[in-house]
């Protein structure tokens, strides 16, 4: 089975990511993984207040994940898998592309920002090139009808 890996973070673009994942799934019979990245500036602080903080960002993103994979699930058809890691965000996505052999895309939100498409988007297009799989970037601003339409 083919999975779309799709990041999971705060960005509006997210959601849109999140989209076209899940459809493109359903319709290919592939799956979805769902990636978290939790940034290591976030535990800069007393080894105790470290651990209460990671754990508050995994509560979180597991919440946030929830929305996401219920509507995957009731729409498409779908069961998605949360992966949670640490570390800087391009580092951790070859990582998780490198563990996972079954991830076959990258999907990414494109931010209609007028600074560009994102942070992670720029920081991935310097190693595009060297890529170990394909990215889909989807348009932040993209209608659900036009996302149905070309899935």
């Amino acid at each position: 089975m083919r999975k779309f890996l799709v990041v999971l973070d705060d960005s509006r673009e997210c959601l849109n990511a999140m989209r076209f994942a899940a459809m493109r799934a359903a319709k290919s019979g592939g799956g979805v993984e769902v990636l978290s990245i939790i940034p290591p500036e976030e535990f800069n602080h007393w080894i105790g207040i470290g651990d209460i903080m990671r754990e508050e960002a995994r509560e979180r993103i597991e919440v946030h994940y929830e929305v996401f994979a219920k509507w995957m699930r009731d729409r498409q058809g779908i069961d998605p898998e949360l992966v949670i890691r640490e570390g800087e965000a391009v580092t951790e996505i070859l990582a998780q592309i490198e563990e996972d052999k079954e991830v076959g895309l990258l999907v990414l939100g494109a931010s209609s920002d007028k600074k560009g498409p994102g942070p992670l988007i720029a920081q991935l297009m310097k190693s595009v090139a060297n890529f170990p799989i394909p990215i889909t970037i989807v348009p932040g601003e993209m209608s659900k009808e036009r996302l149905e339409a070309i899935t």
